[in-house]
């Protein structure tokens, strides 16, 4: 019971505070926003502005999930004089260690057995067919049989009643309840702190400022904004070409924007989320206690003499364990927080565009206004709303922000990857205009109809793309590939190496039919291999990272042609001790190789077939011992079954003698040839390093 009123008088203590911050927010004032920045790294920087008198607190309510970002990326500033006190919100513990703080522990989504086996002790009001009261012994899982060879098992709670012991199954009862009204008291406080975490609810936060008389104040912060985005729509009417882009922003807030002013930022700046609103505990290590196993009675011998030494030196061992400690744990350093300049630039920028004064607007062109002004920021590019936006909460809009004319090419673009057969209608265009373009579909209108859609990356002020919307049914092209066999350009040796250089050359052409009533440029692209070079053309009309890209003017009802020739150059390096004699000949044969090559390579041959000379004559004398070595293992067995007095056996033994003579000598004639063989072959190999012939 003492620890039961504990923690409800700390709950009262948690329900006191929050009671005072809700009065506190009543005498609150709220200022408006002014200011609006939104980035492409789903952020946006949110500003308020305006007056305080004296001593006053502003209240602003966030949705939960957006008080890490707040914490994270405020900015209060009391320009006249006052200070800033304190920024205050309601906080929270993680909700697993609230809970453990009651006396029934809800943590773990205990089933019924495992929440009466935390009440042990304590008298409950069972209800089955009937009533039931008595005291918890425990709870125990019996096995029931339900069939002939199935069981189950069955949650029993033992009681203690008035009758005696009683067990019961809790499936057959129907409620219980407890009787204790602290303990009943807790439970449903556990079960409203449950409820309470499942509610997505809104905290107010109340920044204080302290000063006196009117001063003005601005309070600035990061929150999860949808990531703005950008759509064109391009107009082509005769050599006019005019391009009209629009921003789509949507205000997820909770509050209407009215009168703000919209930055619309195309960089992305580095941006994470940090959990600093939910309280963190530091685990700490748990030391107990030295406990020492008491001592066993001893018995010792008469020899009265030693009899105190023994007893002395039992208290020195006890006296040396109580002295020792054990160590304690260091506590862990302190985590910091944030990313070093991260965020704060980003706040740096923002509060710097504060002092900047609203553009003018731009002219009217074609009945839509451009209402928004390009300005650089570094390593990004910011699209300024001139005229203020209204716009409601939970609502999104369409802003001008781009209307004005642009150069550009109409043409063809083929690549054999994208279409086998026709290429795609596309347009080359400038950006002209002085914004950055940043990408996103465009719709294309050609002649005052649909045309087709298109897509850009970002594009800055004078960046020239391609773009491609619609299928060039009126162009076809044929492609043939070609090759030709490889080129021997050059034959080297080095050091016993052979090097020689191969050219080979690929080409491919391409056949254009216009059957359309204008002229067309075609754009063929043609894939960058990096091992292959380009020998014609002998500069293309453009390169990217990927493609060649070849410019042909198709006339109506005439073929057009472009043969685009590509050339790689190879280099084999072969050792001459394993390139066999076809091969050198054919490379002596070859009219790029030069005189020297050509003698140091007949030079080889000759080397190596005196070499082969020598070891064929050695194999030839080894292939003899073999057969001499057959023979004589025949003439053995047969000796096994003669009597070794009858002349049968006699000429075997001195046949054996004369082949025994032979071998001798010819194992003599094969070590000869073997040091002949390792001499040439080192006069070979000295040859070959020598060589540096070109």
């Amino acid at each position: 019971m003492m620890t039961i009123s504990i923690r409800s008088a700390i709950l009262a203590g948690l329900l006191l505070v929050g009671g005072s911050t809700g009065l506190a927010g009543q005498d609150a004032m709220t200022i408006p926003l002014e200011r609006v920045v939104l980035f492409h790294s789903g952020v946006g920087f949110y500003e308020h502005a305006g007056s305080v008198r004296d001593d006053t607190n502003i209240s602003m309510r966030f949705n939960t999930r957006d008080i890490n970002d707040l914490l994270k990326s405020m900015v209060v500033r009391d320009l006249d004089g006052g200070q800033v006190d304190a920024v205050r919100y309601p906080s929270r513990d993680p909700i697993t260690k609230t809970l453990r703080t009651f006396a029934i522990d809800l943590t773990a989504d205990p089933s019924l057995a495992e929440l009466l086996a935390q009440v042990r002790g304590e008298r409950v009001e069972v209800e089955m067919p009937a009533r039931i009261s008595g005291i918890i012994l425990g709870v125990e899982t019996r096995r029931k049989r339900i069939g002939d060879n199935e069981f189950m098992d069955v949650d029993i709670l033992n009681l203690l009643t008035d009758n005696g012991l009683q067990s019961v199954a809790l499936d057959s009862v129907s409620s219980i309840r407890l009787l204790n009204e602290a303990l009943q008291a807790e439970l449903d406080m556990a079960l409203s702190l449950l409820a309470s975490a499942h509610a997505t609810d809104k905290k107010t936060v109340t920044v204080q400022f302290t000063g006196q008389g009117e001063r003005r104040v601005r309070v600035g912060y990061i929150q999860e904004s949808p990531v703005w985005k950008t759509s064109y729509r391009l107009v082509l009417a005769g050599e006019e070409t005019l391009l009209q882009g629009w921003a789509i922003v949507e205000n997820t807030s909770e509050q209407d924007w009215r009168g703000v002013d919209l930055t619309l930022v195309s960089g992305r700046p580095v941006s994470f989320t940090m959990d600093l609103y939910e309280p963190l505990y530091l685990p700490r290590p748990e030391v107990q206690f030295e406990l020492f196993t008491s001592v066993l009675p001893q018995t010792y011998g008469q020899d009265l003499s030693r009899l105190g030494q023994v007893f002395a030196d039992e208290h020195a061992a006890d006296r040396m364990a109580e002295s020792q400690v054990m160590p304690m744990m260091a506590p862990s350093p302190a985590v910091g927080s944030g990313q070093p300049g991260t965020v704060a630039d980003i706040r740096r920028r923002t509060l710097k565009d504060l002092s900047m004064s609203r553009p003018e607007s731009m002219d009217l062109r074609r009945g839509v206004q451009s209402v928004a002004e390009g300005i650089d920021a570094g390593e990004s590019f910011q699209y300024r709303i001139q005229a203020p936006v209204n716009l409601p909460r939970q609502q999104s809009a369409m802003l001008p922000i781009v209307n004005s004319e642009i150069t550009g090419e109409k043409l063809a673009i083929y690549n054999w990857s994208v279409h086998a057969k026709h290429p795609l209608s596309g347009l080359r265009f400038t950006n002209t205009t002085d914004l950055h373009l940043m990408q996103g579909p465009i719709t294309v209108f050609d002649g005052g109809v649909y045309a087709g859609d298109a897509r850009i990356e970002d594009i800055p002020p004078g960046g020239e793309r391609l773009i491609s919307y619609a299928m060039d049914l009126d162009t076809e092209v044929v492609r043939q590939g070609k090759s030709t066999p490889e080129e021997l350009r050059s034959v080297r040796i080095v050091k016993g190496t052979l090097h020689a250089e191969r050219k080979f050359l690929r080409s491919q052409e391409y056949v254009i039919r216009n059957s359309g009533r204008t002229a067309r440029t075609v754009l063929i692209e043609q894939p960058i291999e990096a091992q292959w070079t380009l020998v014609k053309p002998s500069e293309p009309a453009e390169k990217t990272r990927d493609f060649y890209r070849f410019a042909v003017r198709a006339e109506p009802g005439k073929p057009a042609g472009l043969l685009v020739e590509e050339e790689r150059i190879d280099t084999q390096h072969i050792l001459l001790t394993n390139i066999d004699d076809a091969l050198i000949h054919l490379y002596m044969k070859a009219t790029v190789v030069s005189e020297q090559v050509r003698e140091a390579l007949g030079e080889v041959v000759a080397q190596r077939h005196q070499i082969e000379r020598v070891a064929g004559q050695r194999r030839q004398y080894e292939q003899e011992i073999r057969g001499i070595e057959q023979d004589q293992a025949r003439m053995r067995q047969n000796m096994a079954q003669l009597d070794r007095q009858s002349e049968v056996y006699r000429g075997y033994v001195r046949k054996f003698s004369e082949q025994e003579t032979q071998l001798e000598k010819l194992r003599r004639e094969i070590a000869d040839l073997h040091r002949q063989e390792q001499d040439l072959r080192q006069v070979l190999d000295e040859y070959l390093m020598n060589l540096e012939l070109s």
